[in-house]
Formats: structure tokens, sequence, C-alpha cells
């Protein structure tokens, strides 16, 4: 029951009404008797996002497109992860200190691993915040790195923070001779409410390429369903989404939480 004692957490990304954060989270307040609740907020820019943690000390927050790199700056501290990655998706406010992590990473291989990661060729669609983290990733396990993005500055700048090639989206014939053994989707293409766009060209899929997609809504992207068509591996984005989630709700509270009970209950009242 919501008292004055209850404290506040939060997501915050403009959009972020379709987040099923405060659904997961809210299930593992409930489930181990923390008196708090979990809400989502759209403000218009950045500094917005910092002036309601403090103002409403906020005890945490989630970080989401498009702040996950501009809100940097507004923080008090920043882990290693984080800074070496150049986004933050996690805050905890720590007695009016706003300290910025980055769970992303490792809950973007963590699904990869049984398949290999290491030596492997990984494409990864996009340069903004997430896939800053899950570049970050790949290459500490050694994976080999392609960029794929539509703004040309982004995706060099990212290549080459991580000695990778990189080719512009509408560069076609680079791009059909990749042949990734990986393809990361990392943009918001294809995202409720807009589930009919495709963020990469059908022609270029092959069936031995695992095809992963970070969006869980819908959690059988376009381009999951292509892919599967193609006879080629998929993963869905709601196996990051729950560990990047696990890992937020531990720098809060202290406690693991059980990914297969959030599963259960994002599959069960998700609507995805």
């Amino acid at each position: 029951m919501i008292d004055s004692f209850t404290q506040l957490y939060g997501v915050f990304g403009n959009p972020v009404r379709h987040s099923k954060s405060p659904l997961i989270h809210n299930f593992a307040f409930q489930y181990h008797n923390i008196n708090a609740v979990y809400l989502a907020f759209e403000p218009a820019g950045v500094s917005k996002c910092i002036d309601a943690v403090r103002t409403l000390n906020i005890k945490g927050a989630s970080i989401t497109i498009p702040f996950k790199e501009s809100l940097m700056e507004y923080l008090d501290w920043m882990d290693e992860d984080a800074a070496a990655i150049g986004a933050v998706n996690t805050i905890v406010n720590k007695e009016g200190s706003l300290l910025g992590f980055n769970t992303d990473y490792k809950a973007a291989v963590e699904p990869l691993k049984p398949f290999g990661i290491t030596g492997k060729q990984v494409c990864i669609l996009g340069a903004g915040g997430a896939a800053q983290a899950v570049a970050y990733g790949i290459k500490k396990e050694k994976g080999h790195l392609v960029i794929l993005n539509r703004n040309k500055k982004k995706g060099e700048n990212l290549a080459e923070k991580y000695n990778a090639d990189f080719f512009p989206l509408d560069d076609k014939e680079n791009i059909s001779k990749i042949q990734p053994d990986i393809l990361i989707n990392t943009t918001p293409v294809g995202m409720h409410p807009n589930i009919a766009h495709l963020s990469f060209p059908l022609d270029y899929l092959n069936p031995d390429t695992i095809v992963m997609d970070i969006i869980y809504n819908p959690l059988k992207t376009r381009l999951l369903k292509e892919a599967q068509s193609k006879g080629c591996r998929t993963i869905d984005g709601l196996s990051m989404f729950l560990h990047q989630g696990a890992h937020q709700f531990r720098l809060w509270t202290g406690i693991s939480p059980d990914i297969d009970l959030m599963r259960n209950i994002i599959l069960k009242n998700g609507d995805l």
C-alpha cells in the first residue's frame, strides 16, 4: 500500500509509455515486501530528468532512449563500465548524489554466449546508447564488430572506438558482402507502434545468421519474423530486458530478483 514512506523509482525516456519496466519492478518490490513504487516518466529534455530525480528524491531510475548519452554530464559519478561505454541506463540516488551505471552490456551478451561470440563477426545496427553498450560487451567477448548506421558520423565514431568496420545502411554493395555470424538490432526501428518497419534489408539475411533484436514490444518484431522465415535462429529482446532490469534492481536494493518469475509476469500481463 502506498503511504507517506513509499519510495519512488521510475523509468525516463521519450517515448516510454510502452515500457514494461513498471510491470517487472513493481512486481519485484511487492514480492520482496519493499515499500516502493516504480512509474514511467516522459520528460521533454534530459535536464528535466535530473531535475525530477533530485526534486522528488527518486531513489533509482532506469534511463532509456533518447537520454542514455546526454544525461551523463549531469551525474555526480559514473562507474568504469558506463564511462567506457559512454552511456548510462541506471541511476542510483545515494543520499542526494546521483550515481550512473550501465547494466545493458552484460545483459546483451548473456543470451548470445551459448552460441559463441569469440572470433565471430557481429553486425550491430545502430550507434546510439544501446549500441554503445552492446559493442562494449561484444568486444569484451572478443567478437569482430561491424557497425551499420544511418548517421555516418555517429557510426564512424562508434566503429573507431572499437576498431570495427563501418558501413552506412544505404551502402547496399558492401552490406551484401558482410554475411555476419550474428546480427543485432539496437535501433527502435520496428518498436510499437511502428511494428511494420524493418531495420535491415531482408535480402542480406542467410540461414546461418543468429538474429537478435533488443526490442521487446512487440516480442516478435518484423525483423525476427522475417529472419525466422529464412531459417535463422533468433533471440528476442525480452532476455536482455529482464537481465538488465535484474541488475538494476540489485543496484537499488541489494536483492537479486528471480528472472524466471519476472519473465512469467511479462508473458502473462505484458500484452506483448
